[in-house]
């Protein structure tokens, strides 16, 4: 095999490429080791007997099947938790969002007229007061004292 260094190094220059990157047809070498001129080179190109290769580049695969899986809330054992656990999910936003689904069934609640505004302002005030730890438990409160019948699926 004939030593190519040169005309791999003007085609680099050529297509603004690594020499790595630089692609040679093996069956034409004879006609590309004649070629000693940049004009001879930009001929080859043409001509399909250089070539640049594609870059790699990373492949993304990997990471979008783990981002899938999180996102269907796997991979959250003992062993991926960093922070502490009230770091993770703070006391306040917890309560945030259990308040927030309570306040909403009792406003559904009054707005059906399943519970008077009375009733309504009584539970409004016991919620606030951190008694129901979820919506499910205020429903079995109001179905114990009465308030609500209960409902079947």
């Amino acid at each position: 095999m004939t030593n190519l260094l040169h005309q791999r190094r003007l085609a680099a220059e050529i297509l603004k490429c690594g020499i790595n990157r630089v692609w040679i047809d093996e069956d034409r070498c004879e006609e590309v080791a004649k070629a000693v001129t940049r004009n001879d080179i930009r001929i080859l190109i043409k001509g399909g007997a250089i070539k640049k290769k594609p870059i790699k580049g990373i492949s993304s695969g990997r990471k979008k099947k783990l981002r899938l899986q999180k996102a269907k809330g796997r991979r959250r054992g003992q062993g991926s938790r960093k922070g502490a656990k009230y770091a993770r999910l703070p006391r306040k936003r917890r309560w945030i969002m259990t308040i927030r689904a309570i306040r909403t069934y009792l406003k559904e609640l009054r707005d059906k007229g399943l519970i008077d505004r009375h009733t309504y302002r009584i539970y409004y005030r016991r919620a606030k007061g951190g008694e129901f730890k979820s919506k499910a438990h205020l429903r079995s409160h109001l179905i114990s004292d009465g308030l609500l019948r209960e409902e079947k699926a």
